[in-house]
């Protein structure tokens, strides 16, 4: 990623001066801490089952929908009962108040069990857009015949999943979601977007490029923008999700030996 900080770690540089010998004169120990980097240190974050990890945004833990609101304006009117949030057919899409660049996203989905007379795209779908533009989809794909880069698991319309590992319809999916956000340089293209989903912990889209906003006719195509929210979308079919939780990515530190 253009992004990243390719820095020469200074610490790592001071101690191969403070030896002030040629690698001959060195012992193995010396030879190997030349390439120790000391700083800086990750900071620790706590993980517990079942539970966001310390440092994570929640979006939705249960309780109510305040860190949403309706893509309409106002609040958020989808459905929340037993610690769940279901979609309110005709209520419209919700966002996030808070925006996003690069993420890392976990959310907990399933679909009704009653799909009587629903096939293909009419099976229960949602989706899930990273910065209200790319979108991975939601829909109950368990045993359904539908065009592959609209199922469950894919870039919508760009990308079909590498498997298909989802459960049967009233069963929890889960989905976790790895966004690196295009970067641009004024109006200008400078690194796509890039995403890496799993479904129930089976790898789906690895490090999949992202060839533009979701369309649903016509190809997709880049329009430059910064962080934004995170949609959930009406589809008009009761989806249900749980456990919805953000963490921003950061870069790395990367160690130079050039």
């Amino acid at each position: 990623m253009t992004n990243r900080k390719n820095a020469i770690v200074m610490g790592l540089a001071a101690s191969i001066a403070a030896f002030g010998v040629s690698a001959k004169e060195l012992t193995p120990e010396q030879q190997a801490a030349k390439s120790e980097v000391w700083e800086p240190v990750p900071a620790m974050v706590e993980t517990a089952p079942g539970k966001a990890p310390s440092d994570a945004v929640v979006l939705f833990d249960g309780t109510d929908l305040s860190a949403f609101e309706s893509l309409k304006g106002g609040a958020a009117k989808w459905t929340v009962e037993d610690g769940t949030l279901t979609v309110k057919p005709g209520a419209g899409d919700i966002v996030s108040k808070q925006s996003f660049c690069s993420v890392q996203l976990h959310a907990e989905w399933k679909t009704p069990t009653d799909v009587e007379g629903l096939e293909s795209q009419q099976r229960n779908n949602s989706g899930i857009f990273l910065q209200q533009r790319y979108e991975v989809q939601v829909l109950d794909s368990y045993n359904n015949k539908t065009y592959p880069n609209g199922q469950a698991g894919s870039i919508y319309k760009q990308s079909i999943p590498l498997v298909n590992p989802v459960n049967p319809p009233g069963e929890w999916q889960t989905y976790d979601i790895i966004f690196n956000a295009p970067e641009f340089d004024g109006d200008k293209l400078v690194e796509p977007g890039y995403l890496t989903v799993l479904i129930n912990g089976v790898l789906v889209q690895n490090h999949t490029e992202i060839l533009g906003k979701t369309e649903w006719i016509g190809g997709p195509s880049y329009e430059a923008h910064g962080c934004a929210p995170i949609q959930l979308q009406d589809h008009s079919n009761p989806v249900t999700f749980r456990n919805i939780w953000v963490r921003e990515i950061g870069d790395n530190t990367l160690t130079d030996f050039r």
